[in-house]
């Protein structure tokens, strides 16, 4: 006789969605409950989500970190899968999940997150394995209240599971480079208020490590011209960020 698993909540956050969200539900119909908080959704997003049997919950942008904390704290059970509405959970993810779940070893799991770039799946370099905390118990972890780059904070020890989350991301490629852009700011008025500056070297060395790591280190040449276009816009991410630092800190009056 099988042993019985924790209940598990499955929480995203959405906003026009719709496009991309009824296979991210279909493949977490094994949870036992699901919450999809909307900030604004005016294509269906939230029809399509109670159709698929999600309680639906409305709520204005927090940015990225709180949003999805107030989603966690909606959840009905205290173990909660946390997904995007572009992302899928894979049968052998499932699996793990299911399994792990009958006998928890620890509070908080990663597993490997399978990103599609121009219609291919990347296996290496910047874009795979591209370790993601998403399943963890809320009563021992949390996610932080960074409005981009988010990431769940736990002091208990995080096991690894088997199985990769795909994403699916369906968005052309100027609607990605429109989304870094947007990204890049943020990114640089968080690490200006975290009392980081920009300096030329960083400007300099942060594309060029970046790209010497994850294209050559670690092989994301094998992922072919989808593979050369990603870790270029990543390391051209880099480049904004400091830039953006640098543009901050000259009107502030702070350029050293």
């Amino acid at each position: 006789m099988s042993v019985p698993r924790q209940p598990l909540s499955v929480v995203l956050i959405t906003r026009n969605a719709a496009s991309q969200l009824a296979a991210c539900l279909d493949s977490a119909a094994f949870a036992d409950d699901i919450v999809v908080v909307d900030s604004g959704s005016s294509d269906g997003t939230i029809a399509l989500a109670k159709t698929h049997g999600a309680r639906v919950l409305e709520q204005d942008w927090l940015g990225f970190g709180p949003q999805k904390q107030f989603a966690v704290d909606a959840a009905r059970y205290d173990w909660v899968l946390c997904l995007d509405a572009d992302e899928r959970v894979s049968p052998a993810l499932r699996t793990s999940i299911e399994n792990t779940l009958q006998s928890p070893s620890t509070a908080a799991y990663r597993f490997a997150r399978c990103n599609r770039f121009l219609g291919r799946y990347l296996k290496h370099g910047e874009g795979y394995p591209d370790w993601s905390l998403r399943l963890f118990d809320r009563r021992q972890a949390r996610w932080s209240d960074d409005t981009v780059h988010e990431k769940v904070l736990t002091s208990t020890a995080v096991d690894t599971l088997q199985g990769d989350l795909l994403h699916d991301s369906a968005e052309t490629l100027a609607v990605y480079l429109d989304k870094q852009n947007r990204y890049t700011s943020l990114a640089a008025e968080m690490a200006l208020a975290a009392g980081k500056r920009a300096t030329v070297s960083r400007l300099v060395l942060s594309p060029l490590t970046r790209f010497i790591k994850f294209y050559l280190i670690r092989q994301g040449f094998r992922d072919g011209l989808p593979g050369l276009i990603h870790i270029t816009i990543g390391c051209f991410n880099s480049l904004m960020k400091y830039s953006k630092m640098l543009e901050r800190q000259k009107n502030a009056g702070r350029l050293r």
